[in-house]
């Protein structure tokens, strides 16, 4: 991005189409996949293994029931709240907060992906 200035940034960020806020929507690899793979940091998606590393869900592990790219959010199914009715909804968290521990390959362009990284 060109501009430093803060609301410039952030209108950016908030008017971003479909195809940069999926850019957007990534996550560092865990040491192992680093290697493995050669990449720092990958797009997240549904049904990938993550790991919580901030906030107050921190070290709770599950993998990616949603990515929704509207709000920039990600729903881990294992990190739920209760409501005041008692029923369980998932939390929204913020990708940069996550820690992709296993990637899921049953896309075929996914594992295109992984395999130009590794050349």
């Amino acid at each position: 991005m060109m501009t430093k200035k803060p609301n410039k940034q952030r209108k950016a960020r908030f008017q971003a189409p479909l195809h940069k806020r999926q850019k957007m929507a990534a996550a560092h690899l865990a040491k192992a996949l680093r290697k493995q793979i050669g990449k720092r940091s990958m797009q997240l998606r549904k049904g990938d293994d993550v790991t919580v590393m901030r906030g107050k869900f921190v070290g709770i592990s599950g993998k990616v029931a949603e990515v929704d790219l509207k709000d920039l959010v990600v729903y881990v199914e294992n990190v739920k709240r209760k409501k005041v009715s008692g029923k369980e909804v998932n939390v929204p968290l913020q990708p940069s907060n996550l820690l992709i521990t296993n990637l899921n390959l049953d896309d075929p362009r996914r594992k295109d992906i992984v395999s130009r990284a590794k050349k």
